[in-house]
């Protein structure tokens, strides 16, 4: 069997980090790694009950305390003669200890029924970079657990009667009492003989086969502003979750991802883009077109003996701000010297015609570099570097 990761590792976290810092964690981690968004994705459906597991023994103050002191043999049953924690020795049973503290936690065979409550659904949706720059409204559909309409969450065939758990009374958890090493512990675990439920069903449903609960396609309207965030995630509807037996819902969480354009870049409120120019609007500048997210462009001048890979910028035309439309970011581009190729003769000739004419004093990099490159070597020479 593999060794059991260590619970903070699962997280992301240093040990010992305080509770606020576990839930933060589990959060982000559970939305990365949730099935939902990574249908029959068997290594995330793992990692998401590694992180779940992790996450029900660290959010819990006596557990996560047990944890700190004794790591994973807290919750294992420990039957060798060896020597334990702290220096403990023989047959000691880490259940008694646990018990006392957690009711059962990790005694009990029965476990939480998962679908006793309702729980959170974290969804994505794909935007353009325009949808992100005007805003869009778009229906996504997703599957969700609802109470069956059919028995109205009663697990119950119509017409027929639910009957209260004579096992629990109702509660739908089951009190035991044994003996251990530090006297009689108590534990609470859920009823097997109603599932925790509390009744008992003689005639289950037809449609939701006496589980209260039934899989249905749910569509939802998703208004987004320009601008939105997209960097966290947001919550989009209340009670749009999974249904729990209970009869509560869980919420619909939102993430948006912004698909990759073909001619601009975004970080923050800013667009970026690489812009081709002629090396005659390099030599003598002039007015050029520069592409805008509204597939319009927009004039740019540029300056005289422009070089290749300037980057200039125009303001006001990149993406809004969600909470103040007339803020927007800039548009930068950098520029791209296209040199002609398949020149005939009579052009070439021009061309040399030309670059007689410049001489070397036109390019100045060009006689700084070789120029540099020679007064390193004649000071090699000489032995003065």
């Amino acid at each position: 069997m593999a060794e059991k990761r260590d619970y903070y590792e699962v997280l992301g976290l240093q040990k010992g980090a305080d509770i606020p810092a576990i839930k933060k964690a589990f959060h982000e981690m559970a939305k990365k790694y949730h099935p939902d968004l990574h249908p029959g994705d068997k290594a995330a459906e793992e990692k998401f009950k590694e992180i779940n597991e992790a996450y029900a023994v660290l959010s819990d103050p006596e557990k996560k305390s047990m944890y700190d002191q004794y790591g994973h043999a807290a919750f294992e049953q420990q039957t060798g003669g060896g020597p334990g924690p702290e220096g403990f020795t023989g047959g000691f049973n880490f259940d008694d200890i646990l018990n006392m503290f957690t009711g059962g936690f990790g005694g009990g065979s029965a476990s939480r029924d998962p679908y006793a409550s309702g729980e959170d659904i974290h969804a994505q949706m794909d935007i353009t970079l325009e949808e992100l720059a005007q805003g869009v409204e778009k229906d996504i559909t997703y599957t969700r657990r609802c109470l069956c309409k059919t028995c109205n969450g009663t697990g119950a065939k119509p017409g027929t009667r639910v009957e209260t758990c004579s096992k629990c009374h109702g509660s739908g958890r089951i009190r035991t009492r044994r003996q251990s090493l530090l006297g009689f512990v108590d534990s609470v675990a859920p009823c097997d003989a109603c599932g925790g439920r509390g009744k008992k069903i003689s005639t289950p449903c037809e449609k939701c086969k006496g589980s209260g609960l039934v899989k249905e396609p749910t569509k939802v309207h998703i208004k987004l502003p320009g601008g939105f965030d997209v960097t966290r995630e947001h919550q989009v509807n209340r009670s749009m979750g999974h249904a729990g037996k209970d009869g509560s819902y869980g919420e619909l969480y939102l993430s948006v991802r912004v698909l990759p354009h073909k001619v601009f870049e975004w970080q923050g409120q800013d667009l970026f883009c690489t812009v081709p120019i002629t090396v005659t609007d390099a030599i003598l500048g002039g007015e050029i077109d520069v592409p805008t997210i509204t597939g319009e462009t927009t004039k740019f001048k540029l300056p005289e003996g422009t070089q290749h890979g300037d980057r200039f910028s125009i303001s006001g035309m990149g993406l809004p701000n969600m909470y103040n439309k007339d803020r927007k970011g800039r548009l930068i581009f950098t520029v791209q010297i296209e040199i002609p190729k398949n020149l005939k003769e009579d052009q070439k000739q021009k061309i040399r015609e030309f670059s007689e004419l410049c001489g070397e004093g036109n390019y100045q990099k060009k006689s700084s570099f070789f120029k540099t490159l020679k007064d390193k070597f004649n000071k090699k020479k000489t032995g003065n570097d």
